[in-house]
């Protein structure tokens, strides 16, 4: 089963209580950690989607935290690769170190998943876990799906700078483009192990929501 948390920049809780709903959330992630060898990876959204995002946050922060843990369950699941379920925590980052909007989840995920019976464990090769290009291509194409069937169904706004995607046909062309460059995934086994990486997961200044997915 994967975890997914949104992190919200809003809310009625004083940052004293934030922080202190943040360290429980962190301890309570780290006694779920298996003695296994875990990944840490990172789902951006490139700036032309980041920029909808802005105006559209409910919906494109949950397309990205959906579609960035399906790709990586389908992904593992396939013989060709790893061939195992798998389980993963979620945690939606949505500012850059330079606070600007830069939309992107962070996942730490165990290096190994069980097999399609349940009994017994798949480990992934030392020091690798999936391919990103694999994971991107896949990404890419599951979001702009989700986030077209979103465009269809009424459910996005758009105004100001991005008042003209409100039309069908410039809103086609604009994914159309996207749909030709590479969207950054990043993976890499976790220096110091799963709990140095929990600890430097960005959900210290502000209380997670938990969600279960």
């Amino acid at each position: 089963m994967s975890r997914v948390s949104r992190r919200s920049r809003s809310g009625t809780h004083c940052p004293k209580c934030q922080a202190a709903a943040a360290k429980e959330w962190l301890a309570d992630r780290q006694a779920e950690l298996l003695p296994v060898p875990y990944f840490h990876v990172v789902f951006t959204l490139p700036g032309p989607i980041a920029d909808i995002a802005y105006q559209n946050k409910p919906v494109v922060y949950d397309l990205l935290l959906k579609a960035a843990a399906e790709t990586l369950i389908t992904i593992a699941a396939d013989p060709k690769h790893l061939g195992a379920r798998i389980g993963l925590t979620a945690v939606l980052h949505t500012w850059g170190s330079p606070l600007t909007h830069h939309p992107h989840a962070h996942i730490i995920v165990p290096g190994g998943g069980l097999s399609s019976d349940g009994r017994y464990w798949i480990s992934c090769r030392p020091g690798f876990f999936l391919p990103v290009r694999v994971l991107s291509r896949l990404f890419r194409r599951l979001f702009l799906e989700r986030l077209t069937a979103a465009y269809q169904a009424g459910r996005l706004e758009f105004f100001a700078d991005q008042a003209a995607l409100a039309e069908p046909a410039a809103f086609k062309n604009h994914l159309d483009a996207l749909q030709k460059i590479e969207w950054v995934v990043y993976a890499k086994r976790p220096f110091g192990g799963p709990d140095a990486v929990l600890a430097r997961l960005p959900v210290s200044l502000y209380a997670p929501d938990r969600h279960r997915q």
